[in-house]
């Protein structure tokens, strides 16, 4: 016999979370498919970001590689962040508009073409090298590049928080490098 409507199945009551991403939410997140596998020939994953990649050693964007790109990926967007920053969140490197064929960014090969470069956290369009304050524990940088399954859609000195609002829910893969790096 069907339940008359506005009426609740018996059971547990679930709870709401009160934002996206809120683990507490009742519907999981979208989950990503695959991991795309992100390295640098520079640094190796949990180890110091070299110097000559820092603000004061060069501030060269260090190369990075990747792998297992996912048929349907349209564009890939690269996003460094260092969470451990004082003033919270800082953006050192966005990237969008990265062709789904290119393999890797950085280094002496710069940027792929057709890709555009975002504003970091220092007001510069592309990378903005590691400045942690001296004397501070090594900071974390979050390497972090997106296959999306359209394209974004964003401009030269597109931000951090552009890229995380155009991918939402259209990631089809994830990958992480995290590098150190102290003064």
């Amino acid at each position: 016999m069907a339940q008359p409507r506005g009426e609740r199945a018996q059971g547990p009551k679930g709870t709401r979370g009160m934002s996206r991403g809120d683990p507490t939410i009742d519907e999981p997140p979208r989950a990503i498919a695959a991991e795309l596998e992100l390295r640098s020939p520079a640094f190796n994953d949990g180890t110091l970001i070299p110097d000559r990649y820092s603000r004061q050693g060069g501030d060269t964007a260090p190369p990075l590689e990747w792998t297992h790109v996912p048929d349907g990926t349209e564009e890939l967007a690269l996003i460094c962040e260092d969470p451990d920053a004082p003033g919270g969140t800082f953006v050192h490197w966005v990237v969008t508009q990265i062709p789904p064929e290119a393999t890797g960014i950085g280094g002496t090969d710069g940027l792929p073409p057709g890709a555009t470069v975002g504003r970091n956290g220092f007001g510069d369009l592309g990378w903005g090298g590691p400045q942690p304050p001296v004397g501070d524990e090594a900071h974390r940088y979050f390497f972090r590049l997106y296959a999306v399954d359209r394209p974004l859609g964003l401009d030269e000195g597109a931000t951090a928080d552009d890229v995380h609002a155009a991918a939402d829910d259209h990631s089809l893969a994830r990958g992480t490098l995290v590098g150190l790096f102290a003064r």
